[in-house]
């Protein structure tokens, strides 16, 4: 006897609820009205459980937001692992998270490996990509924006939970990358789209769903890798940070030549042309005056950072190409015989048409060195020990050294040298953190507080 699935009117007034305490939602803190479930799609059809891929759309503050929500009903929760119900207890049947269902996992492998087109979905695999078996998927925690699956040692996939029209940066240059056999990237294993015309501001061509691709297995995070380096250092007293068995130099370096490596194939891939520098800082400009809106204390720094703004405006045409657009220590991992760069979907926020404009590879070589200093400095907000903060300044000053060295050795251009651009696009980063930290973790404003002081006192 199968399963009736829950009507739709139900299903909004439980995802009202459910989705802002997901990790992945993001409209929180903000005002959701208008859920109405958009599209219904049948994953699985079992006597014990059934798993549908839903398209929501939300109004979020007044905008228009659209989500993907596979869920899952049965008579009861999957055994003791981690559902997240949308239903209250007791409810009979219980709907729940159908990426936490191992049955609903294993149909989207199924699918995927049969290239099946199921409810409008359209399972695709790269050719002459390995045809994956039928097993139960682990859903990886931690995630902000998305949710990945993996399934055995070497595969993953990969859910983009906030949906919008078009082919997402991440397949796009993931295969781009493929063709340039560029080896600082995980290998492209295939994606899922949706073309419907029966939701038609989709926009009338293929929109990415999900992507699949070779999972890293016992790769460390870059960001956990760098952090270890500096506990480590604070822990030493008395030796200097070349001197600390993790010193993270030769890493940082490394890394470098696997992000230069990364451009240099992009730009072969997707071309290179130019933009004037005033385009290029129109955002910056629009994002410092929304910044100072919102956290008053920059505002003495607002006529400085205009001054860096407009000294590259004045620069005339800068080489621009597609880059990876939200690059941090976090979205990259070191395999055990290279450096992986990962998420190349851009900041998931923004739209998808914006993500795809090409820009300078400074803007991702100043999203590491932030990054880098984040890791130097994160565990001394509030510590007026003033020989850690030495130390801090010495681990940050060594590995950005190291990563602009790594990176002038692959790519014949130092990132040093770009001066008043990379200045630019250091600031910028710094101010954007300073938003999300008020806003995140308050606590943590000093952290990219004192990178603008420090960056504009530089000049």
């Amino acid at each position: 006897m199968s399963i009736a699935p829950v009507d739709d009117a139900t299903l909004a007034r439980l995802l009202t609820d459910w989705l802002p305490e997901q990790r992945w939602f993001a409209g929180k803190g903000l005002e959701l009205s208008g859920v109405r479930v958009t599209r219904r799609a049948m994953m699985l059809d079992d006597p014990e459980v059934l798993v549908e891929h839903l398209l929501v759309d939300l109004e979020v503050d007044g905008r228009p937001q659209r989500y993907q929500v596979p869920i899952a009903t049965a008579p009861e929760l999957p055994g003791d692992r981690r559902a997240f119900p949308l239903t209250p207890e007791g409810a009979s049947p219980v709907v729940y998270d159908g990426l936490r269902d191992p049955r609903g996992t294993e149909s989207l492998l199924r699918h995927l490996g049969e290239q099946a087109e199921v409810g409008g979905l359209r399972f695709r695999l790269v050719a002459d990509a390995p045809v994956p078996e039928p097993t139960w998927g682990r859903l990886l925690e931690g995630e902000q924006s998305n949710s990945s699956l993996v399934f055995g040692d070497d595969l993953m996939v990969k859910l983009f939970r906030l949906v919008q029209p078009g082919v997402n940066p991440d397949v796009e240059l993931h295969a781009a990358l493929a063709d340039r056999d560029c080896p600082a990237v995980a290998a492209l294993r295939g994606w899922v789209e949706l073309d419907d015309g029966e939701v038609g501001d989709l926009g009338g061509g293929p929109t990415t769903l999900a992507m699949a691709q070779e999972f890293m297995a016992g790769a460390a995070d870059g960001w956990a890798m760098a952090t270890a380096s500096v506990r480590d250092l604070f822990a030493e007293a008395d030796l200097l940070a070349e001197e600390v068995g993790t010193d993270f130099a030769d890493e940082a370096s490394r890394l470098g030549a696997a992000v230069a490596q990364v451009h240099e194939d992009l730009a072969a891939a997707t071309g290179v042309t130019t933009r004037d520098g005033t385009d290029l800082v129109a955002s910056m400009r629009a994002r410092l005056d929304a910044a100072v809106a919102e956290v008053p204390a920059l505002a003495e720094y607002a006529d400085a950072a205009r001054a860096v703004f407009d000294e590259v405006a004045g620069s005339g045409p800068v080489p621009v190409h597609r880059i990876h657009g939200d690059l941090h220590l976090g979205q990259t991992l070191r395999a055990p015989d290279r450096w992986i760069v990962i998420d190349f979907e851009g900041e998931p926020s923004a739209p998808l048409a914006e993500r795809r404009v090409p820009d300078s590879p400074a803007r991702d070589v100043a999203g590491i060195l932030r990054s880098l200093d984040y890791a130097a400095q994160h565990t001394l907000v509030g510590v007026e020990d003033r020989q850690l903060r030495f130390r801090a300044r010495e681990w940050r000053d060594r590995n950005v050294d190291a990563f602009c060295s790594g990176y002038a050795e692959v790519s014949d251009s130092d990132p040093r040298d770009t001066g008043a651009l990379l200045r630019a696009y250091t600031l910028d980063k710094a101010l954007y953190e300073v938003v999300y930290e008020s806003r995140n973790r308050p606590g943590w404003v000093p952290v990219p507080m004192g990178a603008v002081e420090r960056i504009l006192s530089a000049g």
